[in-house]
């Protein structure tokens, strides 16, 4: 039982730490167990970093009503759900947006992508807007059913929500999808086992 414990891939080490009552520990941001977005309850999923090479560029978590490991259970989750990023280092915040456009693109296929340009290029524009993000900066983004997506950053709501679920669905390829930014982070999100 012991060696079996020792041979587990820090993603399941975060998933088990979900598990106990405190806060979860990521690059020191730290992650609650439990939130609550429009008045239902999620839970942590798992949390990890996003590297760049061998720089730590953000720690991220991901919240639904129930464990999912898959994009596809991310999705068929019901209620809202949460993806939240804090910056561990000083970014340019287009660049960023320019990656996360690149990423749902690479996702998806062209006929899609191309029906969600407009929304793609004001996701893009909330990131350019802030020129910079510094270490510790947060942002969410939220899935909310009625409303749609929700780009919440530096505490503040950017903009009206993007409505088309596909957005959302999009956005989730940039961290689930076949070509994610990082498969360590993916796998930390879902609590997949490496």
């Amino acid at each position: 039982m012991l060696k079996s414990w020792i041979r587990l891939p820090s993603a399941a080490l975060i998933l088990f730490a979900c598990l106990g009552a405190g806060a979860v520990e990521v690059a020191g941001v730290n992650f609650l167990p439990q939130l609550e977005v429009n008045g239902s309850k999620l839970q942590l999923n798992g949390a990890g970093v996003r590297y760049k090479s061998i720089f730590k560029v953000y720690s991220a978590g991901l919240y639904l009503s129930r464990k999912a490991a898959t994009l596809e259970q991310v999705i068929a989750a019901p209620g809202p759900k949460r993806l939240s990023i804090t910056m561990l280092r000083e970014i340019d915040a287009s660049e960023l947006g320019k990656l996360f456009s690149r990423g749902m693109e690479d996702n998806m296929d062209r006929a899609a992508f191309g029906k969600l340009i407009p929304g793609i290029l004001r996701m893009s524009q909330i990131f350019s807007d802030h020129k910079r993000l510094q270490a510790g900066d947060n942002f969410t983004v939220d899935w909310v059913p009625g409303v749609g997506t929700v780009i919440t950053l530096k505490g503040t709501v950017q903009g009206a929500a993007f409505k088309e679920p596909e957005f959302f669905i999009a956005m989730m390829g940039i961290w689930f999808g076949k070509s994610p930014a990082d498969w360590m982070l993916k796998d930390a999100l879902l609590g997949v086992k490496s």
